[in-house]
């Protein structure tokens, strides 16, 4: 690298994150690693660009218009590289693609197949865990995501759809439990219930009263795999709270029994996230359209 290069681009980060921690959360370094980069550049170019207090981090002069040609230099770096990602005629190239397991097979390979069709200069490797993985450190292109999307400097976010989900149980169960017509029921009941790290994840339910009611049932069995939840449920260990996809082959050859549907039971937003990058490799941005377009289709048609 050109010596005059290192440690700009960092530079321009921390001005525009406001802080070293800030930045180095962006970039998936430490804001040690950030400062001591800024101050190797200080120390290169002979003077201060950065007034540090305990309080607040400010630009001095030379810092400001240093900056203002850094950032110029940037973007015209970044268009650079924009005209000639958009200048080929195929996207090309590694994507790495995190998604959770079930929700991973069932709903993304088969939209990512398609697009290794469309696409031959395209390869693609996808990981399946039910971690959230850190697409900085883990180094990956872009991950799907089920649940709220919290707010996050490093990331950027597109929606593709509610995972809708619903509670089911075998008729042997319920022809022994009785079927539940509503909340005060349903918390009679037993469940098998879906955890991580020794924690349940509530059921979120609407009420008759409209309101959002979280209902943790009693269990005896706790798993973290969905399937075999569903498994579990057909062989009449309780009620269970799955993603209608999931539940939809077992309702329809009778192993489950629909018991509350997704007009009852609230769902989780469905999103594909990426490192937030002042350019998006065309490979990234096709797979994105892909996913935005056909997801959709297949949560609803399930």
């Amino acid at each position: 690298m050109d010596e005059r290069l290192r440690g700009v681009a960092e530079f321009v980060d921390v001005v525009e994150a406001g802080s070293f921690a800030a930045a180095g959360e962006r970039l998936g370094v430490t804001r040690s690693a950030i400062a001591k980069i800024v101050a190797r550049l200080e120390q290169r170019l002979g003077v201060r660009l950065l007034q540090r207090t305990t309080r607040q981090l400010g630009l001095t002069d030379e810092g400001h218009a240093y900056y203002e040609q850094c950032r110029r230099v940037m973007a015209e770096l970044g268009a650079a590289e924009a005209a000639l990602d958009a200048g080929r005629r195929e996207p090309a190239g590694r994507l790495r693609i995190s998604a959770p397991v079930l929700f991973g097979r069932q709903c993304v390979a088969p939209v990512i197949l398609k697009l290794v069709e469309r696409h031959p200069l395209l390869d693609v490797e996808m990981s399946f865990s039910d971690r959230n993985a850190d697409l900085v450190e883990d180094g990956f292109d872009l991950a799907v995501r089920i649940g709220a999307l919290p707010d996050h400097a490093t990331l950027v976010g597109r929606r593709l759809g509610v995972q809708r989900m619903g509670i089911c149980a075998s008729p042997a169960w319920l022809e022994r439990h009785g079927r539940p017509s509503g909340i005060d029921e349903l918390g009679s009941q037993v469940s098998i219930a879906y955890g991580r790290g020794g924690q349940s994840a509530p059921w979120r339910v609407l009420g008759a009263d409209g309101e959002v009611h979280e209902c943790r049932l009693a269990a005896r069995l706790r798993y973290d795999d969905l399937q075999a939840i569903a498994d579990a449920a057909a062989a009449g260990a309780g009620l269970a709270w799955l993603p209608c996809w999931l539940m939809a082959p077992y309702l329809r050859d009778g192993r489950l029994v629909l018991v509350m549907d997704s007009n009852s039971v609230l769902g989780a937003e469905v999103h594909v996230v990426r490192p937030k990058a002042r350019h998006m490799p065309s490979k990234v941005r096709v797979a994105i359209d892909a996913l935005v377009e056909e997801v959709p289709r297949v949560l609803a048609r399930i």
